[in-house]
Order: C-alpha cells, then structure tokens, then sequence
C-alpha cells in the first residue's frame, strides 16, 4: 500500500496543463458498448479507475487499445451483458455500463456497485428511469437484472432528495438513445459531464438536445456507430491545481482550465482572496489558461455545496482545507452528501480548527498547520489532505492513497513539478523494515 511523505512550505510556481476528465470519461467508455464499430477517446487520464473499467470493458467483450492518452474500443456482437461483482465493487462509476447493455443485448445484469465511504448513494433514480423506458427490474444475488424486449421512449422525472443524478442521467440518456419515440427527461442532471456525453453520443448518430439544462430530449434511433471524441479537463482537477497554487502562496499558471464549468468555485476562490488571471480568451469549448495566485491574509467565506451550476462537492474539501488559513471563521454546508466530512478529523490532527454539526462546518482559521501522520478515507478529502501537507510546517505522512489515485494522474509528479517535496513510498515495507529494526535492538514493540 503506498503513502506520500510530503514536506511542507514549498511555495508551488509554474505551468501545469489540466488532464482530462475521469467522471466524464468514464460514462463515455460505457456508452462505447453501444456502437457499432470502434470508437477513439482522447485525452484520457491514466487513473486506477480508468484501468478498472478497461478490465471492465473487455469482460463485456471489447476489445481496448491504450495509446497514451487515447484509448480505442469496439464491442463485439458475442459479448457479454454481466458486469461481475469483483470488477464492480472497486467504483462506483461502473453502474453506468447498465444502460447501454440493456439498449444494446435487451438485457443487463451489474452487480450493485462499491465506491468511496461518503454517504449513501442510492440507485434507485436508475432504476426508475429505466423501468419508465420498459424495462423489468429485479434485484438477483447482489446483482441488478434488467431486461426488455423493446425500450419506448417516455417522460421520465429523475430528481431525488439531492438533486438530479449525474450518473442515472447518463444511464437513462444512454438507453434512451436506442429506444422507440421521443423521451424527454425532467429533472436531469445539467453537469458538464452530461453535456459532454451528449456530444459523444450525438457524434455516434443519437439525437439528443437540451444537455446541460434540467429537460433533456432524446429521439430514438436503430443504430449507433463509432466515434472520434476528445473528453473535456476535468474541472475538479483543475480547482484542486488552483488551490494548490493558492494555499502554498504560489504562482501556478494552468492550461487548460474549464473556467466555465468553475464558476462557482471561482467566485468562491476571489472571494477570499485568490487571484486568478485570465491569460487568454476563452476557447468555444470555455477553456482558457489562468495564472493563479493569491494575498498573504486570506479572507473567511461561506459556501454551500449544489448540483451544478452551483458549487461541486467534489470540491468542498479542498476548499475547507484552503479555508483554515484565512483570517476569520468560515462556514461549510454539504447539501450533496451530509456524511462527506470524513477529512475534518484529519485536518484537526494537523491543528486545523474545525468544527461539525450535521451537515455544517465551521472553520476557525489559524496561523499554521502542523505536519502529522493522517490517513486517507475518499478521493476528494485524500486530496484535501495533499493539499494541507502542503502547506503544514514540517511532514505529513499520508496513507491509503489509493483513494487518490483513482482521480488524480501522479499528482505528486505534478505537484513535484511545480516545486513541491512530495514522495511516494510502500508504507507496508517500511513498516516491516521498521518492526526488524525494534527487533534486532531489542526495542519492545507495543
């Protein structure tokens, strides 16, 4: 198992390019099990995720060609609709080969997916979405059989207590494009990474409009082919850079940066004092590169996490990580998932002044944080953690992350680029290697 060593006070300065989009990519490889004939991603990023849905995919019966940041899939017409349970259980991501297996073999059977420990994450919005289609649901050993002999488009609402569903949107959209008729569906997730599978599926013959608004129209077709498609930057990625660069009281300049889809966290950044300087016009794709940089004495802010357009919680703990440095109390709220605040315990190792009631935390800034021993629970508060480490005097060991490989590409190569002292190492060994020294010393292990 590894771990990161990072030495804080190195102030980060550079250029850096954003990688692509997992939570985008991943829909799209899924959607690829659709096509016939191969279909090209570009500009993937080399994630544990991404590998665990190659092994995923070619289960399925595609054949997977990895050239660097490209990837080619094409699904052969004898492959398989079960999605085993050992594949499965390493994401969560990976229900989204539900629907496209059911609009291609009339059937699917995927075991119930596994993922980070942030709260409960229901499936039940597929689920309906895809019974509105016509297909019959029943739960099997752990597993979630699909079938139907012909979809029908319809009106299908996907809202839930949190809001639209990212995911059951793109399961529904996927399936919905080999339906009969029109479906039209309320409610849907407006994110950029719906958006985006909207583009790649339209480029495969779908008729899709409305992506990016709650109303999504989707006409069915017979068939779908193959595809040439660039995934969009990951914009958690890029805020997480930008925040880097900000709590390190950097100089980063960021290519790539999706600054359309950061509003949000953009107006949140400016307000407590990061500066990010746009350094050429933005792309028709909203992309554009920013110098990020930021005052000496931050200011406190409030911020509340919401489907998009409003602020990601993929991003809320980066941001209170960012928040115990400004000079006043800060206000957390998680309106996505109550429960994600697994990194607050882990700050407060580090001296971080912070303090929950249910879904809110308030954040005391203090002068500095302390480097100590933490670990990792989920892939967005790891990061958190990177971050914090970072900025700490002195070193923070950080174990289990794995949670952060799953999201971020050598994120200690990046960050080491930019003038970091982050080291990864097997904290198993040196454990081991710690255990025989007390031993050939004599030193009582307790």
């Amino acid at each position: 198992m590894d771990g990161f060593r990072i030495t804080g006070g190195k102030r980060l300065s550079g250029r850096i390019r954003v990688d692509g989009s997992k939570n985008a990519a991943l829909p799209q490889m899924a959607a690829a099990l659709m096509a016939k004939g191969p279909v090209q991603l570009r500009n993937l990023p080399r994630l544990s995720d991404i590998d665990n849905m190659v092994r995923l995919m070619k289960e399925l019966g595609c054949k997977v060609e990895h050239d660097g940041s490209d990837l080619r899939l094409e699904t052969s017409d004898d492959g398989s609709w079960h999605a085993r349970y050992d594949i499965v259980k390493t994401m969560r991501a990976s229900i989204c080969v539900l629907g496209p297996l059911l609009a291609r073999y009339g059937q699917a059977r995927v075991a119930m997916p596994g993922g980070c420990a942030i709260g409960d994450r229901p499936v039940d919005l597929h689920l309906r979405g895809l019974e509105a289609l016509g297909a019959k649901i029943e739960l099997d050993g752990g597993d979630i059989v699909a079938r139907a002999d012909r979809l029908k488009g319809g009106t299908i609402f996907l809202g839930g207590p949190f809001g639209s569903t990212v995911l059951g949107t793109a399961n529904v959209m996927c399936a919905a494009t080999r339906a009969e008729g029109v479906t039209i569906i309320e409610s849907a997730a407006c994110e950029p990474e719906i958006q985006d599978l909207a583009v790649m599926l339209n480029s495969m013959g779908a008729s899709i409009s409305g992506a990016g608004t709650p109303r999504i129209t989707i006409r069915g077709c017979t068939e779908l082919y193959g595809c040439d498609h660039q995934v969009m930057p990951d914009r958690i990625v890029a805020a997480t850079l930008a925040i880097a660069s900000a709590i390190t009281n950097g100089d980063v300049t960021i290519e790539d940066f999706p600054m359309d889809h950061l509003l949000a966290v953009v107006d949140r950044l400016q307000a407590t004092g990061v500066r990010l300087e746009r350094l050429d016009p933005l792309e028709p794709a909203g992309r554009c590169t920013v110098k990020v940089t930021s005052e000496r004495r931050l200011k406190p802010a409030l911020f509340t996490t919401q489907p998009y357009p409003g602020f990601p919680t993929d991003i809320q703990a980066q941001m209170m990580t960012l928040l115990c440095f400004a000079d006043g109390n800060s206000i957390v709220t998680e309106k996505i998932f109550p429960d994600r605040f697994l990194h607050v315990s882990e700050l407060t190792r580090m001296g971080a002044l912070v303090y929950r009631q249910g879904g809110t935390v308030v954040v005391q800034g203090v002068n500095r944080l302390v480097g100590a021993p933490v670990m990792a629970s989920d892939l967005r508060g790891s990061a958190s953690l990177v971050l914090a480490g970072l900025a700490a005097e002195g070193t923070t060991t950080i174990s289990r992350i794995y949670h952060l490989d799953r999201g971020y590409s050598r994120l200690e190569d990046q960050l080491n680029a930019l003038g970091a002292d982050i080291e990864r190492f097997d904290v198993d060994a040196e454990e081991a290697r710690s255990a025989e020294s007390d031993c050939s010393t004599g030193t009582p292990v307790t």
